[in-house]
Parts: structure tokens; sequence; C-alpha cells
């Protein structure tokens, strides 16, 4: 991609998207997982160790290519992204706890995501050609708590703007997505055909298994439905935009970020039809309301 792109483009734009992620948190969120820990507990281990797991079987059973299996294990390891939220209220969905999720897992993440990237890189024996510098990652983490950090202040200090900013936010996040998709398309746009026959199916059938496990798992825990479809959206709707920043920045391949940008085309409609098929299901379930 452009160098003013990623070096000043992608920061701006991870720090916009995660600035959003921090209007719409509260301390109380992360006091609620707490209190309720439940339905945190089992959503949190289905993306941080079943997701992972069921990542790593698809990318050796299609035997992906070392660049493209790292970006696929990179995207596994990214916490849930902004829209996960609108998903899960379309949907009727527990928004509260994809809310404390998302502000538990992107702490989380800090931990994990270079953890489990690393663990990929060694895996493919890509060490000499890709790596993961402590220092990079410490700026990774800053650029993300730190507008996560002054969302918060800013919503603490006066709610009605963040409330007001909300969906500006969202339609914006959405919009640098898109763009940050399209922008490596066109980079790599040589190779896409190539790029979709080798990593398409692979994103797709994750994206269906983070939306299935996310949605099935909590209801064999005993989770209320409303809480299960939230878990699904949270995990089935990574944040593709921190992904891609991590591996064009911090891992410095375009070629590791496509995975994350066709499973951002991908997710979209899938979260959608999936949300979709869910709550229909609940509502017929739901008994008809008394003449």
């Amino acid at each position: 991609m452009d160098s003013a792109l990623t070096t000043v483009g992608l920061p701006i734009a991870l720090a916009i998207i995660m600035f959003g992620l921090g209007l719409g948190l509260t301390v109380g969120d992360f006091r609620r997982v707490a209190q309720h820990p439940k339905a945190a507990v089992v959503a949190l281990a289905c993306q941080l160790l079943l997701l992972p797991l069921a990542c790593f079987g698809l990318v050796v059973l299609f035997d992906l290519p070392p660049l493209l299996g790292i970006g696929m294990m990179l995207l596994a390891a990214s916490p849930g992204g902004t829209t996960a939220n609108l998903f899960s209220h379309l949907f009727r969905g527990d928004v509260a706890l994809n809310i404390s999720l998302t502000a538990v897992n992107t702490i989380l993440a800090i931990g994990t995501l270079p953890l489990i990237t690393n663990a990929a890189i060694r895996y493919f024996d890509q060490a000499d050609t890709v790596s993961m510098p402590l220092s990079e990652v410490v700026k990774v983490f800053v650029l993300i708590l730190v507008p996560v950090g002054i969302g918060m202040l800013v919503r603490a200090r006066n709610a009605e703007f963040a409330g007001r900013m909300d969906k500006p936010v969202r339609i914006g996040s959405a919009v640098i997505l898109a763009i940050l998709v399209l922008g490596i398309l066109l980079d790599q746009r040589e190779n896409v055909g190539d790029y979709f026959a080798d990593v398409g199916l692979v994103a797709a059938l994750f994206c269906a298994i983070s939306l299935v496990t996310g949605y099935l798992i909590p209801k064999l825990a005993g989770v209320i439905e409303s809480q299960a479809i939230a878990s699904s959206m949270e995990i089935g709707v990574h944040n593709g935009t921190l992904a891609i920043f991590v591996a064009v920045e911090v891992l410095d391949s375009t070629e590791i970020s496509v995975p994350a940008a066709v499973y951002s085309l991908l997710m979209f409609p899938m979260a959608a039809l999936w949300g979709a098929f869910v709550s229909r299901r609940v509502a017929a379930r739901e008994p008809a309301p008394a003449a």
C-alpha cells in the first residue's frame, strides 16, 4: 500500500475506531463482568482458546502458504470489533455484555495477540523474514489503550456528547475498514485471485465456526439466549482494522494482512444472515401476546 496510507492513515484510522469504542465504555462495564462472570468467562474461553485452535486446524487442513497462515492466526487472536455491538443490538443480543467483552478482550489481547502470532511465525519458520519486536507491540497497544481511555474519559465527562457521537463513529469505523480493505486489495491486485482461492474458503469457514461456536457453547453452558447472541457476535465480528494494522505496521507485510481483509468482506453478510436466523428462531419460540 501507499506509504502515506500505512504510516499516517492506518494509525489514525485505528485511533479513531478505538476512541469510538471508548465512547461506549464505562468502568462499570468491567465491574459487570466481575459481578456476572459466567457468560463473559464462557465467551472469553471460546475467543481465547477454541478459536485459535479451530483456526490453526483450518490453516493446517488447507495447507495455507506461510504468510497467509500467519495472517489467519493474527486474525484469530484479534478481539471483537466495534460493529459487534451493532449486530448484537439488531438481533436481540445483550449489548451490555458485548461492551464488557470488548473492554476485557482488548486488554487481554495485549498479551494474547503477540503470543499467538509469534507462535504462528515460529510454526511456519518465518522468524528470519517476519518478526514482532516487543517495542513495536508496546507502540501498537499504546495506540489502542490511549484512544480508548480518552473515549472513556469523554463519556464520563459528557455522556450526552458520547451518545450523539456513537452512530457517526460507528459509520466512520465501517467506512475506514472498507477503505483499508480496498487499499490492500488494490495493492495486491496482481495476486487477489490467488489469495481468494487460497484463503477465501478458510476465512468463510472460520467466520462460520466463530459465529456458531460463540452461540452454541454458551447455550450448552446454560447462558441465556440474549447473552449467547451477544457472545456469537463478539466472537464472530473480529477487529479487522487491528489485524491489518499489526500485519502492515508491525510485521511489515501486506500479504499477512490479506486474510483480515478477506474476512472483513465476508463477516458482515455472514453475521447478518446468522443473526437473522438466530433471532427468527428466538421470536418463533416466544409466546404470542394475549389478544
